[in-house]
């Protein structure tokens, strides 16, 4: 007891303040600590735990592959994403009802040249405003030669130099064909910019008028009859009319999906040993999908592709089975 009080103050200080050190580290830190231990294990415990057929999964998981785009459309689950579906006639109208049937459906039974043009629409209209984008190829000429097409359906017209040209070559072979040129007739936004001679009339373009006077210029009323409607729509009316064609070509949308459905929709509504073709397999514009959209239908479908100048061509009596 004397010798406690003989001890100098500060060395009861430090031993005071060393036993509150020890009791705090005692009831704080060692808790925090074991938390963290507890939680440690446990993810250790876990991952230990995990069965090898989990681990290979991991793995897989982290090092496949992603699959390519015919990968996909192989499989059965994936394949139908791609396909284009729509109620068809089951009886295929005879070629001498297909304008008929076109002029009764469309035009309530009368012809859209009928008194055309209008009083009012003849100064607005060129006599003859022809323009197109490979539309004399010599794949026209190689192809009606081949098929002798007594119906061509154009999918995609502008103001009809293709279709006008087709009517040329038919002629000249003296055949009896009908040509269905199937567009919405609205150009694209800002193609004014390009063909500002193209009147307008109330934010309507008259495209479809200039096609007909062209159509009219060349004396050709009975062979083409344009329908003025979008190329997915009037397609698949097509099919459900029983319209069919010897020929088709697709030369409308740019762009993948477009091509795409275009090119899986006129498929369907062609005569068995027909030909489908269309333009921009060779030029700029095929950066866009046509080859693409092309290139997977030919894939999907096990046919050959031919190409004939800037024109992708599919002839199913000839193509040959991959």
């Amino acid at each position: 007891m004397k010798e406690d009080q003989q001890r100098p103050l500060h060395l009861h200080n430090h031993q005071r303040n060393k036993l509150s050190i020890t009791k705090l580290f005692t009831n704080g830190t060692a808790y925090v600590i074991l938390v963290l231990l507890s939680y440690t294990l446990g993810y250790l415990s876990h991952s230990s735990s995990s069965s090898p057929q989990q681990q290979q999964q991991l793995q897989l998981h982290q090092f496949t592959p992603p699959p390519s785009v015919f990968q996909l459309a192989n499989l059965p689950t994936q394949l139908d994403n791609f396909r284009v579906t729509a109620h068809c006639s089951n009886s295929p109208l005879p070629p001498h009802l297909v304008f008929p049937t076109v002029l009764d459906r469309v035009f309530n039974g009368s012809s859209p040249y009928t008194n055309f043009p209008q009083p009012y629409l003849e100064s607005m209209l060129k006599r003859k405003r022809i323009k197109g984008w490979g539309s004399f190829g010599a794949v026209f000429e190689h192809l009606i030669k081949r098929v002798k097409p007594r119906v061509i359906i154009e999918v995609g017209t502008f103001l009809g130099a293709s279709a006008l040209h087709m009517v040329n070559v038919t002629r000249e072979l003296r055949l009896q064909t009908q040509i269905l040129c199937l567009d919405d007739f609205r150009g694209w936004p800002g193609f004014r910019d390009r063909f500002k001679d193209i009147k307008m009339i109330n934010g309507d373009v008259l495209l479809l008028q200039q096609f007909m006077q062209n159509v009219v210029y060349f004396n050709a009323t009975e062979s083409v009859l344009p329908v003025p409607f979008s190329t997915g729509s009037g397609l698949e009316k097509f099919c459900e009319w029983g319209i069919t064609a010897d020929l088709i070509e697709i030369d409308a949308g740019h762009d993948f999906i477009s091509a795409w459905g275009d090119i899986n929709r006129a498929y369907r509504i062609l005569r068995p040993g027909g030909v489908i073709f269309g333009h921009d397999y060779f030029t700029a514009a095929d950066n866009r999908g046509v080859r693409r959209a092309v290139n997977l239908f030919a894939q999907m479908n096990n046919l050959k592709i031919q190409t004939d100048g800037q024109h992708w061509v599919i002839d199913t009596a000839l193509a040959t089975r991959i």
